[in-house]
Order: C-alpha cells, then structure tokens, then sequence
C-alpha cells in the first residue's frame, strides 16, 4: 500500500506517532531559552522559562489514564489547586538531575494548595517505578509511552515540547508556566510562587 492511497485514519495516526516520536528525545539545556510556544503573550526570561499573563492563558488539556501502578488518575481531580506537570523519562540524564528538586518542591508546597503530577514516557512501568523509589518521588505519574496525553495540548500554547518539560496550572485549569529544562528549586518556586500568589 503507497501513501497515495493509504487511507485517512492510517495518515492521520501516522502523523500522530511522528509527533509523539519528536518529543521522546531527552533534551539538555536549550542554550537557556525557551523554545516553541509562538504566542505573543509569553514572557520568556533567560532561564528558559516562559510564562503567561492571566487573562491570556490558554486552558490545560483533559488529561485522564492510569498512573504507574495501574491507578486510575485524572487531573480533573486536581481541580480548584496548582498543578505543577512534569514531563519525564527514567532514561533521561536531566530527568534524574532535577528529580530532587521536584520531589524537594512538592513536600514543601503540598500545604500551600499545590499538587504535582508526572508524566511518564517509558515504554514499561518497571524502570519508572524504580526511578520514583530511588528519588523518593511521592506523587503520581501518568503512563504515558507513546505521548498521547502530550498531543492533547493546544497548538500555540505553553505546552511540553521536550523531555524534561515542566508546566504549571493555575487554579482556574490554564497553564500558567513553562519549562523546557531541567529546573532547580529555586526555577521552580519561581514558576510557582506567582501562581500560588494569585487570588
């Protein structure tokens, strides 16, 4: 069977998959800028974190599956807090250098109304599971291996383009925040703080 003649669904999951496949390479430090977004109502700083103002942020996707042990887990939960998502793979060196950080950052914000949820690109659960334990992660991870809950994000918004990327939601569900680095404590409470502040 050509392309030519290939039906529509199979192009269209084609397209799907090629997507996915460009965010599943484990990226380093983008020369401290942020990358994509395209949207006129950014700010980005030389951190390579980009944010948006309220008023003009875009709403987060309706992300749902199951976490890594097999869990149901839905954002919609989350609903009323801060979320802070992180994208993430056991492969990734920089994954494994801000994990401490995330998991720092989670325990320190829980009582401020802030929740933090991964999202995990490994194919099996196996090695995600063991990264959790070996860096004392005490939140969840979506699975996510092929990249479907990434695909569900807005085209043009502040959206994970790279493994690792870091979001923040506020709580009226927009993404308020991005990272497209590995970030520390001190980026993270940087990209978070603000958006706790806000009422």
């Amino acid at each position: 069977m050509t392309f030519a003649r290939a039906p529509r669904r199979i192009l269209l999951a084609f397209g799907a998959l090629a997507a996915a496949l460009t965010l599943s390479a484990c990226a380093g430090d983008a020369g401290g800028k942020s990358l994509g977004g395209g949207g006129t109502n950014f700010v980005t700083d030389t951190g390579g974190i980009s944010t948006a103002a309220e008023g003009k942020r875009m709403a987060a996707p309706r992300l749902s599956g199951e976490d890594l042990t097999g869990k149901p887990l839905d954002l919609a939960d989350y609903k009323g807090k801060v979320v802070v998502l992180n994208l993430w793979g056991s492969w990734c060196a920089p994954c494994r250098a801000e994990a401490r950080y995330l998991a720092k950052v989670a325990e320190e914000t829980r009582s401020q109304g802030v929740e933090f949820i991964g999202i995990n690109r490994d194919s099996q659960t196996g090695p995600a599971l063991a990264f959790e334990k070996d860096h004392e992660v005490g939140y969840p991870s979506f699975h996510d291996p092929i990249g479907k809950l990434i695909l569900k994000f807005p085209k043009g918004s502040l959206n994970p383009q790279a493994i690792p990327s870091t979001i923040v939601i506020d709580r009226e569900g927009k993404i308020a925040a991005r990272a497209l680095t590995a970030v520390d404590d001190k980026q993270l409470r940087s990209m978070i703080d603000p958006v706790v502040a806000e009422k």
